[in-house]
C-alpha cells in the first residue's frame, strides 16, 4: 500500500509546474530576506545559523531532484505490463 502511495507521489512530481516552482523556491530561499533572517550571531550545536541553513537547504535541494529524477524514470516492466493493459 504504501508502494502505490509512492507511486502516485512520484507520478504528480513529474509535472513540468514543479520544477519550475522548486526553481523559484530555491532563489527566493537565497535572496536578501531569508538570508537576513539566518544571518544571527546565534549557533546552534555550535554551528553557526547560516551555515546550517545552507546546509539543510542544500540537502533538501538534493532530496527534492532526487525524487523529480526517480519519477521520470520508468521500469521497462511496467511500462510493458501497462501498454499491454491498454490492448
Amino acid at each position: 500500500m504504501l508502494r502505490h502511495h509512492v507511486k502516485q507521489l512520484l507520478r504528480r512530481l513529474n509535472l513540468q509546474e514543479s520544477w519550475v516552482v522548486f526553481f523559484v523556491l530555491g532563489n527566493v530561499m537565497l535572496n536578501f530576506p531569508f538570508l537576513k533572517i539566518f544571518n544571527q550571531p546565534t549557533t546552534i550545536f555550535g554551528f553557526p545559523l547560516m551555515y546550517l541553513y545552507f546546509t539543510i537547504g542544500w540537502a533538501v535541494s538534493i532530496g527534492v531532484i532526487y525524487l523529480f529524477v526517480t519519477s521520470r524514470e520508468t521500469d521497462p516492466f511496467e511500462q510493458q505490463h501497462d501498454d499491454q493493459e491498454q490492448l
